[in-house]
């Protein structure tokens, strides 16, 4: 496959990818166009890898397998947005960064190769984190907002309640049907049964 069709690809599942954030969920058919540019992209980038040779080579598979993981994720995503799947595309992107920080150990040796793998994990381990803070974080958010609704619709409530109560008593002041035609319509007012 030539640079050209591999940019063209790439350029329309951008769109696909793009057109389908705008809109929410994306058509099956889009969805399925979307996973068979993942696809091709992938077969792509390995063929590109198989004239390469040693760890230059493996860096380059576990660079394209990552690179398809994340297209995978990020498609689900767009097509079911959620907290879970964002989070999944977080996950994805640690997991794809790390195999490849991991792969490049190898090229060294030593002490140096033990220092490179420990700073691939740490950084894995701090992406892992990231990822986990901002879906716990949109947790809480989404608990806040929904307790802040409740608190308001319970202080409308007390709010209205009190004001009825109040011209409840007003209407005490009066006799007959003035009294019922005051109280009638302060139950109206107020919404109370």
């Amino acid at each position: 496959m030539n640079k050209f069709n591999l940019t063209a690809l790439s350029a329309a599942f951008c769109l696909a990818m793009s057109t389908g954030a705008i809109g929410g969920t994306i058509s099956k058919a889009d969805f399925k166009a979307a996973q068979a540019d993942i696809s091709a992209k992938y077969k792509a980038d390995t063929a590109a890898c198989a004239s390469m040779t040693g760890n230059a080579k493996d860096i380059c598979t576990v660079d394209a397998k990552g690179r398809q993981s994340v297209a995978k994720a990020e498609l689900v995503s767009t097509n079911s947005p959620s907290a879970t799947h964002r989070y999944d595309v977080r996950i994805a992107k640690a997991d794809a960064a790390y195999a490849v920080a991991n792969e490049k150990c190898d090229d060294a040796s030593g002490n140096a190769k033990d220092v490179c793998v420990k700073e691939a994990k740490a950084a894995y381990v701090t992406s892992k984190a990231n990822a986990k803070l901002a879906d716990k974080t949109a947790d809480a958010n989404a608990t806040a907002r929904e307790k802040t609704a409740e608190a308001a619709k319970d202080a409308a409530t007390d709010k209205r309640d009190a004001a009825y109560a109040v011209a409840k008593e007003k209407c005490d002041a009066l006799a007959g049907d003035a009294k019922t035609s005051c109280v009638k319509e302060a139950k109206a007012r107020y919404g109370q049964s």
